[in-house]
């Protein structure tokens, strides 16, 4: 009886996403790559349909695997990787939505603020305006030193994320958290007090 050819080793069965994540950790990066190809259009499906927007879901899935990645939070015996991938997604997508209305909160502010200092004011006009711009300057300068210069330097000089990483030589990522971060408690302190 003729011996049979040994196989192939260019057809193997897939690697088990278990396998992948143990040699992702071992500092395989390849595994990661994997696993992007795996699990990339599942995330960025899933972020389009909460973003309603290409380019944030597009930012979005490369957090969400640098995350996996960095962080090494995904536990295999509490549920597969792309039970793990949807809820992360699903959790960081809210989290932007969030950040997004009340960024535009911050907005409505400050268009109300140059709206009213581009008519003439009353005497009236400008007490509100001054008040309104102490407020909103009290509240900058309670936040720390870095979420203050981002958040300064995106609303004042309009420019965007990657563009004040790269004027800062400060990573996209710090710069995004930051952002975050600032907003979350410029918020916070915009609203009004209740007694």
């Amino acid at each position: 009886m003729p011996s049979l050819p040994p196989p192939d080793p260019q057809i193997s069965s897939p690697v088990s996403d278990r396998d992948l994540v143990t040699r992702l950790w071992a500092g395989d990066t390849t595994a990661l790559a994997t696993l992007y190809d795996r699990y990339s259009p599942m995330v960025y499906t899933l972020a389009l349909k909460m973003l309603s927007n290409p380019a944030e879901a597009e930012d979005l899935t490369q957090e969400v695997f640098v995350n996996f990645w960095q962080r090494r939070q995904y536990d295999a015996n509490r549920g597969s990787v792309g039970s793990y991938l949807a809820t992360n997604t699903r959790s960081r997508a809210l989290d932007r939505l969030r950040i997004n209305s009340g960024r535009a909160v911050i907005l409505q502010r400050f268009q109300r603020i140059s709206e009213a200092s581009a008519r003439s004011p009353s005497p009236v006009d400008y007490a509100t305006q001054h008040e309104q711009n102490q407020h909103l300057r009290a509240a900058l300068d309670q936040l720390p030193a870095a979420e203050r210069e981002v958040l300064e330097i995106a609303y004042f000089q309009g420019l965007t994320q990657a563009e004040i990483s790269a004027q800062l030589g400060i990573p996209l990522g710090t710069i995004k958290s930051r952002c975050r971060q600032g907003l979350l408690r410029l918020r916070t302190l915009l609203q009004p007090q209740q007694n």
